[in-house]
């Protein structure tokens, strides 16, 4: 009697059982990984990369733009992006046809050939993600503050930083400071320096590859072992986990973010022509900002490999073309610009860069902008989405009042990332700056904030970011004396910042607001 009753539950704690080892398999196989490769996996990932490396190289050097640099008549004028009102696109590159064509046809040959080519897989770890940075030399000390502001944020990506060579590791630093915040360093001149030498016109044998300062970006991107990458300049850092991003839309969506800068687009009608696009709107984005940049190496390979062309052949060609000498001409248009020639999708987030400062100026009312706010691209992405779905709404005959209250749900983007790019906090310098661009000055020449202007901006922020931002250069000042090669004979530095905070933040607990700040992060 019995017997019948035990085989049905027998039967479902079988499929019971089926379905939650479904569940855990489904959950682990979208599970990220959050760890470094181990120095043995290192090792093998770095043999891979080279093999990668000696792969791509040759596909590079076969399709170079073969004709002499454009020639540029004048700079961009820097003119502010504004949608509504775009001024027609600027014309200041002189190139002969043949020339056009020549880059043209070189650089249908490439995207074609890096598509066909099986072998031209960047190398990672499947399903791993992290941060990236590149830095080295006087940027080390920005770095490590920067660092430690992501750490305050409560994220636990790991962290790779790139180096240009040998010559910029500093073993007090990367053998002891960086795997302390979850990091490592990779020297990029390791993977790159073991391609083969070529000879030269002259009969010299010279090395393959030379990447230097802009160029760094794409190729520590291109090297890392991170499957899904946030990037992060030196001087740039998050307000809240960045990995928060990589699980939400647009990024989910698209596999690839970027953020706009305060200017309109440059980019030379010649570049489409080269690219075989059409050209768009100048009112459809702004300029590219790539202090920060999130992307899926698993989903953007061609985007990846095309703008370590463009950035390989940069500074003679590409550069030129994709700024035309506006402010910041370097990588910062390759991305954005290699993801649409490629075809592959992308997010521009379109919420307004904002400008945070001192005042200057007799009379107090111009500003001295020391870094950059860039705001949350899944806050705009929901707004979107809502903004969507009221047009729904309004268009349904149905619904003529069901949208009284259509923008109730609409929030302003929260502050995602500040890049502090100029100038550079590095505390052996930063006091040491001419009067009207030294961010730590009042107008009577006292130690003052760096950022007071704008406030509604810096009431976005949620709390006080410059305080916390001086604790962590008060760290890296004294916690790390005598650590870093480029403060060698200088002396000082952790007394000076010292002395800056007692000034401000000191003064500001003893209920001393000179610079207004306090109260704005009250609740």
């Amino acid at each position: 009697m019995l017997a019948r009753p035990l085989r049905a539950l027998a039967a479902f704690c079988f499929l019971l059982l089926t379905y939650l080892t479904f569940r855990a398999l489904r959950r682990s196989s979208d599970a990220r990984i959050y760890i470094l490769p181990s120095a043995l996996e290192a090792r093998s990932l770095q043999a891979r990369q080279i093999e990668f490396w000696h792969a791509l190289l040759p596909i590079l050097r076969q399709n170079a733009p073969d004709c002499p640099p454009p020639h540029r008549d004048r700079n961009a004028d820097a003119v502010g992006f504004n949608a509504a009102q775009p001024p027609p696109r600027p014309s200041l590159i002189s190139m002969p046809e043949g020339d056009v064509l020549k880059m043209q046809q070189a650089h249908t040959r490439f995207l074609q050939l890096v598509i066909a080519s099986p072998n031209l897989k960047p190398v990672v770890i499947p399903k791993s993600r992290g941060v990236v940075y590149a830095a080295g030399g006087r940027y080390l000390p920005v770095l490590v503050s920067s660092l430690r502001m992501l750490r305050r944020t409560g994220s636990n990506l790991p962290v790779e930083l790139f180096l240009k060579d040998r010559t910029e590791y500093e073993s007090s630093i990367c053998d002891e400071v960086i795997p302390s915040l979850n990091g490592r360093c990779v020297v990029l001149s390791d993977i790159l320096g073991a391609s083969p030498v070529r000879t030269g016109d002259d009969g010299d044998q010279k090395p393959q590859a030379e990447i230097a300062h802009y160029q760094l970006k794409i190729f520590a991107m291109l090297f890392s072992s991170f499957e899904e990458i946030v990037w992060l300049d030196a001087d740039c850092f998050p307000l809240r986990k960045p990995e928060e991003h990589l699980d939400l839309n647009p990024f989910k969506l698209t596999g690839m973010v970027t953020w706009p800068d305060f200017w309109i687009s440059t980019v030379s009608p010649l570049y489409y022509n080269i690219s075989q696009q059409p050209i768009p709107s100048m009112g459809l984005r702004a300029s590219s900002e790539t202090g920060q940049i999130l992307l899926s190496k698993k989903t953007h390979q061609i985007t990846l490999l095309l703008a370590a062309y463009y950035n390989y052949y940069g500074p003679s060609h590409y550069f030129p073309l994709l700024s035309q000498g506006a402010p910041g001409e370097g990588d910062k248009e390759t991305f954005l610009q290699a993801a649409s020639a490629a075809g592959e999708p992308f997010y521009a987030t379109s919420e307004s860069v904002t400008a945070i400062g001192h005042v200057k100026g007799k009379d107090g009312t111009g500003i001295a902008g020391s870094a950059m706010v860039q705001f949350d691209p899944s806050d705009e992405y929901r707004n979107y989405q809502l903004a969507l779905i009221n047009t729904h709404k309004n268009n349904n005959r149905h619904s003529q009042h069901s949208n009284s209250n259509s923008n109730s749900n609409k929030t302003s983007p929260r502050v995602s990332f500040i890049h502090a790019n100029y100038p550079k906090f590095n505390p052996a310098t930063v006091f040491n700056l001419a009067h009207e661009t030294k961010p730590t000055y009042r107008l009577d020449g006292s130690d003052g904030r760096a950022w007071v202007v704008s406030r509604d901006t810096l009431a976005r922020f949620g709390y006080d970011v410059e305080r916390a931002y001086w604790e962590e250069i008060l760290w890296v000042a004294c916690e790390l004396k005598g650590k870093f090669r480029s403060w060698e004979g200088k002396e000082g530095i952790c007394e000076r910042v010292q002395k800056y905070w007692a000034n401000v933040f000191g003064a500001e607990a003893e209920g001393v607001d000179v610079d207004g700040v306090m109260g704005l992060w009250e609740k």
